[in-house]
């Protein structure tokens, strides 16, 4: 935990630091910590219109004293709820990948019916798959993946998510993702598509999935809603 905190707060402060947007880049990590303005404030014992200003650009870019006290109260309050997003975090870290790129991983308590993971998350099956149920999920940013991931990176981040659903964000088509599946094997029992509509989707996806036996659907939901509603599912 200890070690996954202090990677945790080394990445946190430096994409704030060098941010052209440091405000927007802190409010993005309060979001992800579920973490209120009112709740940042009390912690760091100032008024929450100082944290709405620094993170609007009212106020001067934060420096580095204050990006400190902002991680730590993070981390912080993310301890005393538990430490689950350090948790995530630690696992992320432990599968070999940058958060970055994996977004969230999850391993869930029991089987979970496909048929609720897409009801929670609004999605749209597309076409059914040999499996009905999952275990865990994977969310991937698909273009970080795409530009910074070799192709044994892509093995091993695919490979190892049999009978999970993987969830691509960062999505146009949906080619990119599919064509990669293709030379992994095992395949996951679920892909999901965020940030598009079936209209959108590439023509030859719903193939793609019969050939190899997964389930797909896609989703255009808000991201951080479906981010937490698929956190749910693992409670």
């Amino acid at each position: 935990m200890t070690d996954a905190r202090r990677t945790l707060a080394e990445q946190i402060a430096g994409e704030i630091t060098l941010s052209d947007d440091p405000g927007a880049t802190l409010r993005k990590w309060r979001t992800d910590f579920d973490v209120s303005q009112t709740a940042l404030a009390d912690h760091l014992e100032v008024s929450s219109s100082v944290i709405s200003d620094y993170e609007s650009g009212r106020r001067e870019n934060p420096g580095i004293g204050v990006v400190r006290r902002t991680v730590t109260a993070l981390l912080d309050i993310d301890q005393q709820r538990g430490g689950d997003r350090i948790r995530q975090y630690a696992r992320v870290l432990s599968a070999g990948f940058d958060s970055t790129i994996v977004n969230d991983l999850r391993e869930y308590p029991t089987t979970v019916p496909l048929s609720q993971l897409y009801e929670s998350i609004d999605a749209t099956e597309i076409a059914s798959g040999a499996k009905d149920e999952i275990t865990g999920h994977t969310v991937i940013d698909s273009i970080e993946a795409i530009t910074r991931l070799s192709s044994e990176e892509f093995y091993r981040l695919y490979g190892q998510s049999t009978s999970r659903a993987l969830v691509f964000t960062n999505v146009t088509r949906g080619e990119s993702p599919l064509v990669a599946i293709r030379v992994v094997n095992p395949t996951p029992n679920a892909v999901v598509l965020h940030g598009l509509d079936a209209d959108n989707l590439w023509e030859h996806a719903s193939k793609l999935a019969q050939l190899d036996g997964f389930s797909l659907a896609v989703t255009d939901c808000d991201k951080e809603a479906m981010v937490d509603a698929m956190r749910d599912l693992a409670v």
